[in-house]
């Protein structure tokens, strides 16, 4: 009987109550080995979205995911922006390993536009990863329908966000980031199995390095010529379920 119990707890779609869970079906590396070390299967989850909720805008958040949207371009997979608070800064992202030919940039005049244009991207098996940020949580209907998107189309989803963390979320990843003396810290929110209780710190310079930048904000500054992110057009999120 106990044996046939370890086999069954072997399937990564069962975690356990006393450990987060150790294997994940699809994981991409996050780039960051501490942060790693506190995630399931090492990385983040793929066919999935993952939530950050910022202490402010522009306090880290964006670093936490540079290297993923780099390997992911380098591969040749599409990243799509969706309703950045400022326009991409083109150079700040080239340095940070970015392939801009594989980087799209979308404006969302409203919520629901932001919401119909990152569930039709999730939905497409070629789309590497989605980032879309919105000025407040979603409600449960809402991340449903982005976590289902994400399963179909099996990309990885990242919704930045700032106010609350306390609030009830389908998304299986959760963190929330702050500024701290030098550095970052990293707190898990929500993850498959036990909570984290203390949260992950990381310096500014492993932040640095691992997005290969440091003086510019990649969403800092004028739209130049050279430029190569691009405009997508999005229409409103159908009302139904």
């Amino acid at each position: 009987m106990q044996a046939a119990l370890a086999e069954v707890l072997k399937h990564p779609s069962i975690w356990r109550g006393d450990g987060y869970s150790q294997s994940q079906p699809d994981v991409i590396g996050c780039g960051h080995p501490s942060l790693a070390a506190a995630l399931p299967g090492g990385g983040w989850p793929g066919a999935a979205v993952t939530e950050v909720v910022a202490a402010r805008a522009g306090c880290g958040e964006l670093k936490l995911l540079m290297p993923v949207i780099a390997d992911l371009t380098r591969q040749g997979k599409p990243v799509l922006l969706v309703a950045p608070p400022h326009i991409p800064y083109a150079p700040a992202w080239q340095a940070a390993g970015i392939d801009l030919r594989h980087l799209t940039w979308a404006e969302a005049h409203t919520e629901y536009d932001a919401l119909w244009t990152m569930e039709q991207a999730l939905r497409e098996p070629a789309c590497g990863a989605v980032v879309g940020w919105f000025a407040q949580s979603l409600t449960d209907r809402q991340g449903r329908r982005l976590q289902l998107a994400a399963e179909a189309g099996g990309g990885c989803g990242f919704v930045l966000r700032q106010g609350k963390q306390d609030v009830s979320s389908p998304f299986p990843l959760r963190l929330s980031v702050e500024p701290l003396g030098g550095g970052i810290a990293v707190h898990v929110l929500k993850r498959r199995g036990a909570p984290l209780g203390r949260p992950v710190f990381l310096h500014q310079e492993a932040l640095n390095s691992a997005s290969q930048t440091g003086a510019q904000h990649a969403l800092a500054g004028t739209l130049s010529a050279h430029t190569i992110t691009r405009r997508a057009a999005s229409r409103p999120l159908a009302q139904a379920a």
